[in-house]
């Protein structure tokens, strides 16, 4: 069996990741590029003997050094180990997508087009001749569809015979003869040196005409660099003489000239074109009035399906964590193994896994949400209140909802963001999202305090996130982070109806990300709260006089003026900082969740009310982020300033919304 490794390049939303889904299902891994912070999906299948590798490049419109997800995705397509490029590209976008393959061209790659969305296309009246867009091309172009398995096959074999006969893709760029003699002269003085042929020479040539800061970089350590510089300089000139333009608008115009006539000669499109239904959606979506209301109501019912449908699961789950432990100490007695066992390792981690249907089911909701093109056109609608008060643009919206999910995607993906300055200012403020790891927190408090209201009450802290976030944002913006914000252009991909598969494999992937804290992070805190629980020696299990009572003790005087001054909570917060699971782990190891199935919701009453309650899980939403997130700001800036400045903030910003509502509940009699 031979193998082979493929690249699926493309747009964001050309259905690129729905057609890795659909390859390799659940033969994947997510890790990191090698030195790069940008997550990199691999997967695999067997196909007529061979075996195919399959990475999932970063969705790119362009390969200049703009980014590190555009870097990244060129240099694996000039890494000699990559046997075949597939370039997803969406039928109904068909000109805009071919800038990029345009791009791929230039560096001679052995390319394969997998033509996605061909049914909307055709709903459109378009009509694609693929025989002679293939031809015009010089490369193989397979019709699919990413959802399911149309054209699977014959792209497959396309590859493996891209594989047998590789194709040097460059050989059809028409682009010119004013362009192309002043490429041949440059490309001469670059074939001279020989480490810089190890891409196209024509490739070399164009990337210096764009100032592209890599490959100026590189030519500079040649032996003639100064001869091609001074030629570089002499055709900008030229263009700038000739046609008025920087040399990065002159290429770019005959890249959309050589477009241009693949199109006029491969497609052809109705005059007038149908309203799609994507734009007719968009019409009450993204309407000024309506589209914010939209936006609540949708998260709104997705809270209340979620806690609806998830909590006879969770009771079946906590019956059996009870019936565990109970069977534990019928068999070893009342030993230090015991507790170790029921309190300590189920009361920890199994007082976090009662919660798994809840995150379960959130994990798939959002999934839902994001493969149906949804997130996009949220984030879209907030643009205005985001520009208006607090100085960022729409696209800082999409970091902060990532967050609903995880901190640490949510602080990545504000690499997509322009500026530098905005960049970190969004890395700032997604702490403040209710990530799914708090989920079992506010789970464990709106089952003992209010129960009658469990949706509306999560709700509320949801949009409690987002509003302390865009005022932090505000203050933020007008002083620390000084400046001109950048307008917000962003592309909205079409509606689709996501497929079952891939919103099936992106729910298990966060759910077992979930399981694999449990039973590591979690475990390894559970074990620690119960030997601070335990000791010293010969005193009552999870007392005050332990030593975790102890220090619990000391710290809980800071949060008596915001509601509970006692030191179970000071404990479970101080916990909470590892992984904010702990903060349920925590209480079930102090109240022996395991061994009385009602033990943990009596000693809460004990301790809150309903209003200290809501002001614990409004710190608890708003407090210092856990040691993944920082450690990614960490990554992110290349330095602890910024995750040291964000414990500050985050904790000085909790302390005062949870004094506020608390003494202001006091005042108006809610205690």
């Amino acid at each position: 069996m031979n193998n082979i490794k493929v690249g699926l390049a493309g747009n964001p939303n050309v259905g690129k990741t729905t057609l890795f889904n659909q390859l390799t299902g659940l033969r994947q891994h997510v890790g990191n590029w090698p030195g790069k912070t940008v997550e990199k999906a691999e997967g695999h299948l067997n196909f007529n003997n061979s075996r195919i590798d399959v990475i999932d490049l970063p969705g790119n419109y362009a390969l200049s050094a703009h980014s590190i997800e555009e870097i990244v995705s060129r240099d694996f397509i000039v890494d000699e180990s990559s046997d075949v490029i597939v370039n997803v590209i969406d039928a109904t976008n068909i000109e805009r997508n071919l800038y990029l393959t345009t791009q791929m061209m230039e560096l001679g790659a052995n390319l394969v087009i997998a033509l996605n969305m061909n049914k909307f296309a055709r709903k459109r009246d378009y009509n694609i001749d693929i025989t002679e867009l293939s031809e015009l091309l010089g490369i193989p172009v397979v019709e699919i569809e990413a959802r399911d398995d149309t054209g699977k096959d014959e792209l497959l074999k396309a590859v493996q015979e891209a594989v047998k006969n590789p194709i040097d893709s460059s050989k059809k760029l028409v682009y010119g003869k004013e362009l192309n003699e002043h490429l041949d002269d440059l490309k001469t003085l670059i074939e001279k040196n020989k480490e810089l042929m190890d891409v196209p020479s024509s490739w070399t040539a164009i990337k210096l005409l764009e100032n592209d800061d890599i490959i100026i970089e590189k030519v500079k350590s040649s032996s003639n660099f100064i001869e091609i510089f001074n030629e570089v300089e002499k055709v900008k000139k030229h263009f700038q003489d000739v046609f008025n333009e920087t040399t990065e608008e002159v290429i770019a115009n005959y890249r959309y000239s050589f477009i241009d006539g693949l199109v006029k000669e491969s497609i052809t499109k109705p005059e007038i074109e149908k309203q799609s239904i994507t734009e007719k959606i968009d019409r009450v979506v993204t309407n000024r009035f309506l589209g914010l209301p939209i936006f609540l109501i949708i998260m709104w019912v997705i809270f209340q399906i979620t806690f609806t449908v998830g909590a006879p699961f969770q009771d079946l789950i906590d019956a059996g964590f009870v019936m565990l432990g109970d069977g534990i100490i019928a068999v070893l007695g009342e030993t230090w193994l015991s507790s170790l066992l029921v309190n300590g390792i189920i009361g920890g981690v199994g007082g976090v896994l009662v919660f798994l249907p809840v995150i379960f089911l959130m994990f798939l909701m959002i999934s839902i949400l994001e493969d149906s093109g949804y997130l996009a056109r949220a984030a879209f609608v907030m643009d205005k209140v985001m520009h208006k008060l607090v100085g960022l643009h729409g696209k800082a919206f999409i970091p902060m909802i990532l967050g609903f999910g995880c901190g640490v995607p949510g602080i990545m993906a504000t690499r997509t963001m322009e500026h530098e300055r905005d960049r970190i200012l969004t890395m700032m403020i997604i702490p403040f999202m209710s990530c799914t790891a708090r989920l079992p927190v506010y789970a464990l408090f709106v089952a003992a305090f209010f129960t009658a209201y469990q949706g509306e009450v999560i709700f509320s802290l949801y949009l409690l996130g987002i509003a302390v976030a865009i005022i932090v944002a505000a203050i933020l913006k007008r002083t620390t982070f000084k400046g001109i914000t950048s307008p917000f252009v962003m592309e909205l991909p079409s509606y689709k109806l996501p497929s079952v598969k891939g919103v099936l494999i992106h729910t298990w992937e966060k759910g077992y990300g979930f399981i694999k804290k449990a039973g590591t992070i979690i475990l390894a805190a559970s074990i620690i709260v119960w030997i601070l629980s335990s000791l010293p020696m010969g005193v009552d299990y999870g007392s005050q006089e332990s030593v975790i009572g102890q220090i619990g003790t000391a710290i809980s005087p800071i949060f008596g003026p915001i509601g509970f001054g006692e030191w179970q909570p000071a404990v479970a917060l101080l916990f909470g900082v590892v992984a904010k699971e702990v903060v349920v782990g925590t209480f079930s190891s102090l109240f022996g969740v395991a061994e009385e199935g009602s033990g943990i919701e009596s000693a809460m009453h004990e301790i809150f009310t309903p209003l200290s309650a809501y002001a614990f899980l409004v710190f608890v939403l708003l407090y210092v982020p856990c040691f993944a997130a920082l450690g990614t700001i960490k990554q992110e800036t290349n330095s602890w300033k910024w995750p040291i400045f964000m414990v500050g903030v985050t904790t000085v910003t909790a302390y005062i919304v949870s004094f506020i509502i608390y003494q202001g509940g006091t005042l108006l009699g809610f205690a």
